[in-house]
C-alpha cells in the first residue's frame, strides 16, 4: 500500500510541475498574470480618425489586441489641462500599463508617476524615464523623416521646401533638422540653385484651418513641396497644397489617398509592429524603467508608401538611401542643429 502511495504521490508531483510548466507559457513577469487580464490604457491628444498621429497609434493598439489577446483600451481627445488627472484617474483604479501618444505627456507622466510605483508609465516618443515605473518608448522620427527626405529631394521643382510642425520640441525640432537637410542636399545633387527650406510652427496639434493658411502663405511664397508633422493641422495644409497645385510628403499615416496626386508619397509608422513589441516587453518584465527604449529604421517600422505609378527610378534611389542608414553611413547627429 505504501508502495502505492508513493507512486500516486510522485504521478501528483510531476503532474503539477507539469502544469506549472505549461502555465508559464501564458503568464508573464507582469504580477504573474495572463496577458489578457492586464489593465492597459492608451491616452490619446486627438481623435482616432485624424489620419495622422491619432490614427497611428490607436492602430497599434488594435493590434495588440488582435495579436497578443490583450484587452487595452483607449481615451481621445484629452486636453493638456486634463493630462495629470487622466493619468492619476486610472492609476487610482489599478491600471498595470498607462501608454500615452506624444511627447507633451512626458512632464505629466513623470509627475504622476511618483505616486503610483505599481502602475507603470509609457509615453510614446517620451524622453524622460525619472523614475524606474517611467518607461518611454521612443521612435526615431528623424530617421523616418530622412526617408521623406529622399522622396522631397526627388520630387520638388524648384527646391523650395516647407515644413510645419506642431509644437518645437526636441524630438520635433530633430526631425525637422534632418529632413530640411537631406531634401536640401538631394536637390542640389540634382543641379537646382538655391535650393532651401523654411520652418514654421503651428503651436496646435488641431488647428486644421491654421494648417491650411500656414500652408498657403508658404507656398505663396514660394514653396513647392510641402512636409507636416502636427497631426491634424496636417489636414489644412493638405488641402492647401491641392488648391495651388503643389506636392506634399506624406508622414505617420498612408496620406495617399486624402489628396492623389498631391500626397506624391508617405512614410509611415508601423505602430502595430511598434506596439506590439513593447506590450510583449512589458509583459516579460524587459521594459525597463528609468530609460528610453528606442526604435527605428533598423527595427522595420519606417515604410515609404507609394502611389500606382510613381517613379521605380526614385524608388531605387530611396532604397538606396534607407540601406546607407542601414549600415551607418548616415550621420544624423550631424544635422541636429
Amino acid at each position: 500500500m505504501k508502495k502505492v502511495l508513493s507512486i500516486l504521490l510522485i504521478c501528483c508531483l510531476v503532474a503539477a510541475s507539469l502544469f506549472a510548466a505549461g502555465s508559464k507559457e501564458t503568464q508573464g513577469t507582469s504580477g504573474e498574470k495572463n496577458i489578457s487580464d492586464l489593465k492597459i490604457v492608451l491616452i490619446l491628444p486627438g481623435p482616432i480618425n485624424d489620419q495622422s498621429w491619432n490614427a497611428t497609434n490607436y492602430a497599434g493598439l488594435v493590434a495588440c489586441n488582435e495579436q497578443l489577446g490583450t484587452r487595452m483600451e483607449y481615451i481621445e481627445n484629452v486636453q493638456a489641462s486634463d493630462y495629470e488627472s487622466t493619468f492619476r484617474n486610472y492609476s487610482e483604479r489599478g491600471y498595470d500599463l498607462i501608454m500615452a501618444a506624444g511627447t507633451q505627456f512626458d512632464d505629466a507622466a513623470n509627475k504622476v508617476a511618483a505616486e503610483y510605483p505599481d502602475t507603470t508609465f509609457c509615453v510614446v516618443n517620451g524622453f524622460k524615464a525619472d523614475y524606474p515605473n517611467v518607461s518611454p518608448i521612443f521612435p526615431k522620427e528623424y530617421e523616418a523623416s530622412y526617408i521623406a527626405a529622399l522622396i522631397a529631394g526627388e520630387v520638388t521643382v524648384n527646391g523650395k521646401f516647407a515644413t510645419i510642425g506642431g509644437f518645437p520640441n526636441e524630438a520635433m525640432e530633430k526631425l525637422l533638422d534632418v529632413y530640411e537637410a537631406v531634401a536640401v542636399a538631394i536637390a542640389v545633387d540634382r543641379g537646382i540653385a538655391g535650393a532651401s527650406a523654411t520652418r514654421s510652427y503651428a503651436n496646435s496639434w488641431d488647428d486644421i484651418a491654421l494648417g491650411k493658411q500656414m500652408a498657403e502663405t508658404m507656398i505663396d511664397n514660394g514653396a513647392d513641396t510641402l512636409f507636416v508633422y502636427a497631426n491634424q493641422v496636417g489636414l489644412g495644409a493638405i488641402q492647401a497644397t491641392k488648391e495651388k497645385g503643389k506636392r506634399f510628403v506624406g508622414f505617420s499615416s498612408n496620406q495617399n489617398d486624402i489628396a492623389p496626386g498631391t500626397v506624391v508619397a508617405s512614410v509611415i509608422f508601423d505602430f502595430e509592429s511598434f506596439y506590439t513589441w513593447a506590450v510583449e516587453r512589458f509583459y516579460e518584465g524587459t521594459l525597463s524603467g528609468g530609460q528610453v527604449h528606442e526604435a527605428g529604421i533598423a527595427e522595420g517600422i519606417f515604410k515609404p508608401i507609394y502611389p500606382d505609378g510613381f517613379s521605380g527610378d526614385i524608388k531605387g534611389r530611396v532604397d538606396a538611401g534607407i540601406a546607407k542608414a542601414l549600415t551607418g553611413e548616415i550621420d544624423f547627429q550631424s544635422m541636429f542643429k
